[in-house]
This record gives structure tokens, C-alpha cells and sequence, in this order.
């Protein structure tokens, strides 16, 4: 199907789509590596495969103002099959693909969803299952058609059967795909995301064109993304992350996206594509530093000594290097560039992460130490803040002018400001058009002003940045009234790569008291190299050796707060390392993998007054899901340690003011 670049606009993704189909209809718009093999899609070829597919649900039955569910890892025909949709004025959802299938339920019925296209067999058997709870949802697609040749249900068909239905669809009607293209308009919800819930059911958060490719716009115009970029899919697809940097980017800037052949294998794509720009959580590049540390720790005793002396002089000069500053030494510099050849370019090369111009974080807070890490091998890294209902961009730090601890100043046509208690709120252009099918709760969060109460509570420091403290909702007050942010606390903790998660109480409390899970990677590498012994997690959790060093980590937490003249008082006095990690499944957790603070300290209680107490361990038994549905009990008996406070000592007053 030809395209002409006469009359085309770009106020919706089907008439970007169809502008980048005529104007670079040869370049490539995506990749996918499929068995080892690196498949490419030009723009024009993505174009005549959205054609079909739209044709496809057409004859189906799909129409204007219909749901489509979108449920598996990043794959070309799943994102094909959100733009197939939105150029029938119809709404893709992506729903979490790790999500079990009774937590799908909420997110079928509420969107209302008669359709869905899955990646595989797995995600098959999880809407087979909920269907008698979903009596709306009566077309299933696939994509791998693997373990489904005996699956004999009427409502499965295959990606092949759907595009053949499309194609025969539009030679019968062939003016139909672009009258209805032509019929939407830029205020017609493009897409809808549903929040994590971390306290209570998930909102679905509805986004127009508009808010959209206006966002898009302002991150492209930011740090200069043009076509010639590249970016590897790799974050969920029902993460507003993944939808506005992979998806909305790619159809402003008709750069090209690539899917990794799977999860397993992301870091090897990394490297074989070389993204020229990234976005991660802190998780990822944790979990990129922790593997790197452990290969260095693995490494002869001149490559152990070449490392640490090269990274000791990254991080005195390679920050200023890259932020253009001039007050670095000559020799400096040549020891910098002695090292970019034996040490920082070799590991960046072997990352993927050596083409990199910008990358992103956000989500959660990022360690100091991890930060600096990556800056200072010339990763242009920065922060960032939003959240789902504000297309993720409201402040990001720019470069050059990357500030440790905030996430920079608001992005262009963007408001913020703070509430009279520190609540951070938001206005823009990019801001949700509602959640749907909830006009209340629409209402309880954008005020008289047209203002997003984002729930998060932060202040401006004299430069203008933002820093944020914590949740607003969590921010609470100690027996003697001092300030109480947990989320704050929980990061530094998180800071450290022993510590995977961590959950602080303390609200109307005497003290601060933590729950701490380990990561297994890390600290099963330290023990290694310590040899000491254990079974699996509890075993290692349980070992004195590893309270030790957690004691000393949340000790070194204690310093730091103990100079902060606001929370000085939060300091944890005892703290308990769990017997098992924290898990979405079992309902700990968001998909996002956020702290469900209420659920863990009910589902905890036992553990969380222990913590309270003057005792020095606690039994528990706590149900668990495991990996194929079934559930059981754990029993364990926990030791609770305390940990050393220090007394107050404040350098200079806290430097804050408002918007």
C-alpha cells in the first residue's frame, strides 16, 4: 500500500505512521533478533503490515472507541498491533507480561477489552483462564504459535490468520484504512496505562495523542534525538516509560527500535546494536554495576590493581571531563585518556553503553556512588521525574548541569509547583485527560488550576531543582514530632548493593525500625569470595556474617542522616534481615516493583511489633506463591539486631525554598 506525503499531518501516531511510510519509507523503523539473526522492518514495510492487521480486527469486529490488550516482552507485532488499533480510533492497553492471570482480571473488565494480542502460549493460558471472569473478551491473538497446535478454542487465532483476514479485508474495502485514519482526531484517547496500585486497584490512566506526541516532542527537542538514533525495547510495554521513550520517540523522530531476542539475552543485544541513547530504572544499572564488580573481583591481581587505580582517577576528574569543565590538570587529562583506552572504553564496549549520547533514570531514586560510577566514564547519565499521568516528563536534569540528589529543574512548558504542606504539583500540555471510567477519582487529583496533585512531597533547592523526599501520603511524624520519610530512608538503604529492598517504619513511633532484603547476586559473591557456605537465600540471609555487614551499611545510613537537621531523629535503632525476597506474586510488590507498604506491614505485623519490642528474634509463618501457582507456608525465626545511632551534627542550615 503506497503512501503519499500530500496532506499529512502529525496531530495522531497513524498520520506520523503514514508520514514516515512516504518520506523514509526504506529506512529501517525496527528490528528483532529471532533465532541468533538480527530481522529488520523498513518504515514502508511497518506501514503495509499495520494496514492488514488493522483490516484484520476490522473484520473481527473491532471499532472505534474498542480496547485492545497487548500482553507480552517488546515484540515488532506487538507494538504493530498498538498502532493497527489506534488507526481504527480504537485504544490499545498493555497490560504487565510477568503479571499473574487473576491480577489481569481488574485491567480486562474495567477496560473493557474484547480483544487482546499476546506474545506466546504463556499469556494464551492466562486469558483462557480468566475468561469466564471476562465475558466481553472474545478475540484472542498470537503471536508464537508454539504449544498452541492442539488449542482448539474458537476465540484463538494466529498473528498469520489475522493478517491474511486483514489483507483479503482491504482488498474487499481498500479506501476503509485511511478513512479511518482520517476520522481520528488528536484529543481521541491514544493509548491507556494502567498505575501500579500500590495502594489500592490499579487506575486507568487514559492519554491523548495530543499529550502524547507533544511529550515526545519537548524529550526530542531536550537532548537532540533525531531518525539517526537508535534504542533498544527492553522496559515492560505497559510501562509509560517504555510507550513515550520507544514508541512515542520512534514516531516523531522515525528513529529505529530494536527487541532483544528475549530477556535473557538484553545485555548481549545491548552490545551488538549499541543503543545511542538509554533509559533504565536504577535497578538495571544496578544490576549492570554488581555484575561488572563481580567480574573484576573474579579477575588476575594487575587487572583487579589497573581497574581501581583508573576508576579512583574517574572519579576525581571523568564528572568534570564530562560536564566541559576547565579546571582539570593536563596530566589529569592524559590519565583520563590512558584510561578511557586500558579501562573505561573496553567496559563500556563490553556493556553496549560506548555509543551512548544520553542516558535516563528515574522511577526511584539512584545511589550517589552508582551515579558517579557511570558519569564518570563519560556516560552522560541524568535524572529524571514524572509519573504515568504526566507522560512521564516533568523535571530532568540537562546536561552540564547535572546536580547529585535531584532530578533538575522543570522540563519546557511545564509548571510545578508546591502546595502550601510540600506537595509537588504539575501542569502541561502532557497531562492525562482522565482515569477512566472514574471521573471522581479524575477530579480528587486535578485541582480548580488545572494542576496534577502528584502525591509526591520535594522542595526547590537555590538552583531551581527539584528534589523529592518521599511519598506525601508516607511522609509522617515520630512519637516526639520530628519529620518521618520513609521512602527516603528506604533508598539510602537501597544505595548499597547488598541491599535489594528495604522497608522503614516509624510513623508515630519512638524509633525507626527496618525490614531488609538482600540480593542474592551480590552477597553470594562476597560470601563466595569469603568462603562461606549456604543452602539459598534464607540460609544467607541468616548468617551473622551477612547482619554484620548489613549493620554496617545501615550504620553508615545513621552518618549520613545524623547530618541532616530535618531527619536526624529518623536513624534506624534495629532492623530485621527477611527470610524471603519481597514479590509482586505474593503481593509485596507492584509490577514496577514498588513497596506495598500497607500490605507488608499488615501481612507482617508479627515482624513489624518485634521490631518494636525489646526482644532479639521472631517466628513467623507467611504464605508464599510459588512459580507454577501453588501456594504454601514458610516458617522461620528471625533475629532482630540493633544498630548504633549518632548523635546530630549539622554543618550548615538546610538550604530550601519554594517554587
Amino acid at each position: 500500500m503506497t503512501v503519499s506525503a500530500t496532506s499529512v499531518d502529525a496531530t495522531t501516531f497513524p498520520r506520523l505512521l503514514q508520514k514516515h511510510a512516504a518520506t523514509r519509507g526504506n529506512r529501517p523503523a525496527i528490528r528483532e533478533k529471532d533465532l541468533g539473526i538480527w530481522q529488520t522492518w523498513s518504515w514502508s514495510e511497518v506501514h503495509d503490515e499495520v494496514a492488514a492487521l488493522a483490516g484484520g480486527l476490522a473484520a473481527l469486529g473491532f471499532k472505534r472507541g474498542d480496547s485492545l490488550a497487548v500482553i507480552g516482552d517488546n515484540r515488532p507485532r506487538l507494538y504493530w498491533s498498538m498502532m493497527a488499533a489506534q488507526c481504527l480510533g480504537g485504544v490499545p492497553v498493555p497490560l504487565y507480561q510477568d503479571a499473574v492471570a487473576q491480577e489481569m482480571v481488574y485491567v480486562l473488565q474495567d477496560a473493557d477489552v474484547r480483544f487482546a494480542v499476546v506474545e506466546d502460549q504463556e499469556q494464551i493460558d492466562k486469558l483462557l483462564e480468566v475468561m469466564p471472569q471476562c465475558a466481553n473478551l472474545a478475540h484472542l491473538i498470537y503471536d508464537d504459535p508454539r504449544g498452541l497446535r492442539n488449542y482448539a478454542q474458537p476465540q484463538l487465532k494466529s498473528y498469520e490468520q489475522l493478517i491474511a483476514l486483514g489483507r483479503e479485508f482491504n482488498t474487499r474495502h481498500p479506501a476503509y484504512f485511511q478513512e479511518q485514519i482520517a476520522a481520528g482526531k488528536a484529543d481521541d484517547v491514544a493509548v491507556m496505562l494502567y498505575t501500579s496500585g500500590t495502594t489500592g486497584k490499579p487506575k486507568g490512566v487514559s492519554h491523548t495523542h495530543t499529550a502524547l506526541i507533544h511529550t515526545a516532542n519537548v524529550l526530542v527537542a531536550f537532548d537532540g534525538i533525531t531518525e539517526n538514533d537508535n534504542l533498544l525495547c527492553y522496559l515492560p510495554m505497559a510501562w509509560v516509560g517504555d510507550f513515550l521513550y520507544s514508541y512515542g520517540q520512534a514516531y516523531v523522530t522515525g528513529l529505529c527500535l530494536n527487541c532483544p531476542e528475549s530477556t535473557d539475552t538484553v545485555m548481549q543485544c545491548l552490545c551488538e546494536i549499541g543503543p545511542t541513547y538509554y533509559f533504565a530504572p536504577p535497578r538495571v544499572y544496578e544490576n549492570i554495576l554488581t555484575q561488572v564488580m563481580i567480574r573484576i573481583e573474579d579477575a588476575t591481581a594487575i587487572k583487579r590493581h589497573m581497574f581501581h587505580y583508573f576508576m579512583d582517577v574517574a572519579r576525581r576528574v571523568g564528572i568534570k571531563i564530562l560536564d566541559g569543565k576547565r579546571d582539570v590538570s593536563l596530566i589529569d587529562r592524559a590519565l583520563y585518556s590512558v584510561g578511557e583506552l586500558l579501562v573505561y572504553g573496553p567496559l563500556k564496549n563490553v556493556l553496549g553503553l560506548s555509543r551512548i549520547r544520553v542516558a535516563y533514570t528515574g522511577g526511584e531514586a539512584i545511589g550517589p556512588d552508582l551515579f558517579n560510577f557511570y558519569r564518570s566514564m563519560g556516560i552522560n547519565l541524568k535524572q529524571l521525574y514524572g509519573m504515568t499521568e504526566t507522560c512521564v516528563t516533568v523535571c530532568m536534569q540537562k546536561s552540564g548541569d547535572v546536580k547529585l540528589g535531584t532530578v533538575g529543574a522543570p522540563m519546557p512548558g511545564v509548571e510545578v509547583r508546591l502546595s502550601e504542606d510540600g506537595e509537588v504539583l504539575v501542569r502541561s500540555k502532557g497531562m492525562m485527560k482522565e482515569y477512566h471510567a472514574q471521573a471522581e477519582a479524575t477530579r480528587s487529583v486535578i485541582n480548580a488550576e488545572g494542576f496534577f496533585l502528584t502525591g509526591d512531597a520535594g522542595f526547590f533547592d537555590t538552583d531551581g531543582h527539584l528534589i523529592i523526599i518521599d511519598r506525601a501520603k508516607d511522609v509522617g511524624r515520630l512519637g516526639d514530632g520530628s519529620l518521618f520519610a520513609p521512602k527516603y530512608i528506604e533508598n539510602k538503604l537501597k544505595f548499597f548493593p547488598y541491599i535489594k529492598e528495604a522497608v522503614a517504619f516509624g510513623a508515630g513511633r519512638e524509633q525507626v525500625t527496618a525490614m531488609i532484603n538482600i540480593d542474592i547476586a551480590a552477597l553470594g559473591d562476597w560470601a563466595e569470595r569469603r568462603n562461606l557456605g549456604y543452602s539459598g537465600y534464607a540460609d544467607l540471609a541468616a548468617k551473622p556474617e551477612v547482619y554484620a555487614l548489613i549493620r554496617e551499611c545501615i550504620e553508615k545510613v545513621n552518618v549520613d542522616l545524623a547530618g541532616d537537621p530535618k531527619l536526624a531523629t529518623s536513624q534506624i535503632t534495629r532492623f530485621v534481615i527477611l527470610h524471603k525476597e519481597l514479590d509482586a506474586d505474593d503481593g509485596e510488590l507492584t509490577r514496577t516493583r514498588k513497596v506495598r507498604r500497607n500490605i507488608i506491614a499488615e501481612k507482617y505485623a508479627v515482624i513489624v511489633e518485634a521490631l518494636f519490642s525489646t526482644v532479639d528474634h521472631c517466628e513467623i509463618e507467611a504464605a508464599m506463591k510459588f512459580e507454577d501457582g501453588r501456594t504454601g507456608t514458610v516458617h522461620a525465626d528471625l533475629k532482630i539486631v540493633d544498630a548504633k545511632t549518632i548523635a546530630p551534627r549539622f554543618t550548615e542550615p538546610a538550604n530550601r525554598k519554594a517554587a
